[in-house]
């Protein structure tokens, strides 16, 4: 069996790293109940988890890459997304409130720090530049999750 590479899981450590904590962030703003939050992740974990690796594998094919080298990636993402979302799931059953909420936001930035290190490191890039342009970008996401969890706790409850 051939060794994981970093290519074959940036993208869906990323996409789950972001998107689980964006959605913890703004159900969190909009005070919805731990279980909805935990459903949440879980369908997202799944349905989303399930659509971008088939856009992927899709995608793949549609550049003509080796069948072999295309599965691989697309099992890649899928296994990827689905173990950092189920950490997520952990973290939010185990613990509680707001505790939960920043455990995970906490978890998330040192998952994506982490990740983010490796990528700079792999392409030979400026590591502290990679990092500043991932995490705003990630905060940006997480901002407007946060404003769309409050709009949503005001105006729709």
């Amino acid at each position: 069996m051939r060794p994981l590479r970093l290519p074959m899981v940036s993208f869906g450590a990323t996409s789950a790293i972001v998107t689980s904590v964006g959605l913890i962030v703004g159900f969190g703003s909009a005070n919805v109940p731990k279980s909805a939050i935990v459903s949440g992740l879980l369908i997202v974990g799944l349905a989303d988890n399930l659509t971008d690796t088939l856009s992927i594998h899709i995608f793949q094919e549609s550049e003509m890459l080796e069948q072999g080298a295309a599965l691989r990636a697309t099992i890649s993402n899928f296994l990827a997304r689905a173990c950092i979302s189920a950490t997520f799931v952990s973290l939010m059953v185990l613990l509680s409130g707001s505790l939960a909420v920043l455990s995970c936001l906490a978890w998330g930035s040192i998952l994506l720090v982490g990740l983010t290190y490796f990528v700079a490191r792999n392409r030979g890039a400026s590591v502290t530049s990679e990092l500043i342009k991932h995490i705003g970008l990630a905060a940006v996401v997480i901002v407007a999750s946060s404003l769309i969890g409050n709009w949503i706790g005001i105006f729709i409850h």
